[in-house]
């Protein structure tokens, strides 16, 4: 394992390659504990024609929520769902707590009650499914490998398997305006070129210290290529001890030139000594949350600090 890490390049220091080689496999060095809260269903192995593999779905159904009641509610569907409700399958034994944070939102009216989806990763396809190009996985490597760039056909397994999936199964509110896109690190840049590729479908966007590096800045390529802003509210993020924070800077700099403005529709966040880890995205998920899906009856978004 230390030999593969050190092989990395040095622009892929947020680790998300050498996470690559052991994400989802965390229960084989941790015993940690189960630590779901809240009425939780689980869907084991749900199948996937589009990219011909199964995963796990962890659905978090808000507080009061009731089968035969005519609410519906709001969607986020969240990347690498190992690590966002529970400790015992999450990457290192540590978990996002959206579970516990969204229980204390909702209870607290800071924000909507929302169905939370949990999308596991493959393991060994999680680079490919979420990189939007064929990028080099080991630019140190002897011989180049390259990721398959799958993140559109991951985005089609979303919008055309899972999604339906839960619509027919839960008490949603189906369009793009109640439903949101969520992830970290590769999940991060995922999420939004997803998202700029199907605002139809999600227009909610939880963006969290994005490999805006990946591919030569693909993303950038990806931005300049739309002719106009999609209706897009995007939630992005980085913490100052990550290697190239300052990326993030440079990515809301062309999301505001492309018609996106602060406070309103785009919230960028830097973490002061934050870093690129499990821990430090479980720090942000209240104030991303509380930006996207703020109660029916707030009128404005506060502006959040960035400590």
């Amino acid at each position: 394992m230390s030999a593969q890490i050190a092989s990395l390049p040095n622009r892929a220091a947020d680790w998300e390659l050498a996470l690559h080689f052991i994400f989802g496999e965390a229960s084989r060095f941790l015993m940690a504990k189960h630590t779901l809260t809240g009425n939780i269903k689980r869907h084991r192995g749900f199948p996937s024609k589009i990219l011909g593999n199964r995963r796990d779905i962890l659905v978090y159904l808000p507080r009061g929520y009731r089968r035969l009641s005519r609410r519906r509610y709001s969607v986020l569907y969240l990347h690498d769902g190992q690590n966002v409700f529970d400790a015992a399958t999450s990457f290192s034994g540590v978990e996002w707590g959206v579970d516990e944070t969204a229980e204390r939102l909702t209870k607290e009216k800071l924000i909507e009650p929302l169905i939370i989806v949990a999308v596991a990763n493959v393991g060994d396809e999680r680079i490919n499914e979420y990189a939007p190009t064929r990028g080099v996985i080991d630019a140190k490597a002897k011989r180049k490998k390259r990721s398959k760039g799958l993140a559109r056909k991951y985005g089609h397994f979303l919008m055309e398997e899972l999604k339906p999936y839960i619509d027919r199964k839960y008490l949603t509110k189906p369009s793009a305006e109640f439903t949101g896109l969520g992830g970290s690190s590769l999940g991060g840049l995922a999420t939004l070129a997803i998202g700029i590729l199907y605002p139809h479908v999600f227009s909610r966007l939880m963006v969290l210290s994005p490999s805006i590096w990946w591919d030569d800045f693909a993303i950038y390529r990806l931005l300049d290529s739309i002719a106009q802003k999609p209706a897009l509210k995007i939630w992005l993020d980085t913490g100052t001890a990550e290697p190239g924070w300052e990326q993030g800077r440079e990515l809301v700099k062309r999301l505001v030139e492309k018609g996106w403005k602060p406070s309103k529709d785009l919230q960028y966040m830097e973490a002061q000594g934050a870093d690129h880890s499990e821990a430090a995205w479980a720090a942000r998920v209240e104030p991303a949350l509380r930006f996207l899906f703020p109660p029916a009856n707030k009128l404005e978004i506060p502006r959040l600090r960035s400590e």
